[in-house]
């Protein structure tokens, strides 16, 4: 049999149809609940099938969250590989098994003798290309295992370091045994461990107490919607705050 020639046959199927909701959704996350909790809140309240997010915050972080609704879901790899900014607190003179205030206590130092020109010796070795060994307590997998469930049994394995990028690392304010901060930085960064490594150079421990994230990319917190907002919005209103995928093309 002859092969069909008709040029209808093999013309390639129109695109779907983009809709209202398929886009990006800033919000500013809230302390407590974890990313993919917003995610599933978002999804439920609204029955959209398909949420995601451009990059995860730990628990007790605030600030910048990306959700990727619809078809927006396909721009997840931009928004991962994306540049961040972060606002932070370091406290001196603990350290904690997760490296920020939600571990367990695993030392405690005198820290009065660290001065603010100390502090911002280390900050400016840290700055630049370094090599960051991800914590056990967090969400990096070996042999196909997270290492935090390792780490809730007890167990420290081997994790190889990973090359990132600090731009900049400046300091806010010093009041010891706390300082604020604000950090750029590549994406996979852990700011805990940078306030770990700060805190093992002095002598003293340290772990970040507070985060927040206030930029991503090109877009910024000042344009992010609270959570408790945005699930007291009906669907046209939602539709009103989603940037469309279309624009990212």
């Amino acid at each position: 049999m002859a092969a069909v020639s008709d040029q209808r046959f093999n013309r390639p199927a129109p695109p779907r149809k983009m809709e209202a909701l398929d886009g990006i959704l800033l919000v500013d996350k809230p302390a407590g609940p974890t990313s993919h909790d917003i995610v599933a809140a978002v999804r439920r309240n609204f029955g959209i099938k398909k949420v995601g997010h451009g990059g995860t915050l730990d628990p007790q972080a605030t600030g910048l969250l990306i959700l990727l609704l619809g078809k927006g879901t396909k721009l997840s790899s931009r928004f991962l590989g994306s540049d961040k900014i972060y606002e932070g607190r370091i406290r001196l003179g603990i350290a904690t098994n997760s490296q920020d205030a939600d571990g367990e206590i695993v030392s405690e130092s005198d820290w009065s003798g660290v001065t603010k020109e100390d502090l911002l010796e280390q900050m400016k070795a840290l700055t630049g290309d370094i090599y960051q060994k991800p914590p056990m307590v967090s969400a990096v997998k070996v042999d196909g295992v997270p290492l935090y469930k390792r780490a809730r049994k007890g167990e420290v394995v081997e994790r190889k370091p990973r090359l990132v990028h600090i731009y900049s690392f400046k300091l806010i304010d010093f009041e010891p045994p706390q300082a604020r901060f604000t950090v750029k930085c590549t994406k996979g960064t852990y700011v805990r461990t940078l306030c770990a490594d700060i805190g093992e150079a002095l002598g003293c421990g340290a772990h970040l107490d507070q985060l927040r994230r206030t930029a991503s990319g090109t877009l910024k917190i000042a344009d992010a919607s609270l959570l408790d907002d945005i699930l007291n919005w009906d669907k046209k209103t939602l539709e009103e705050h989603v940037i469309h995928m279309r624009k990212f093309a």
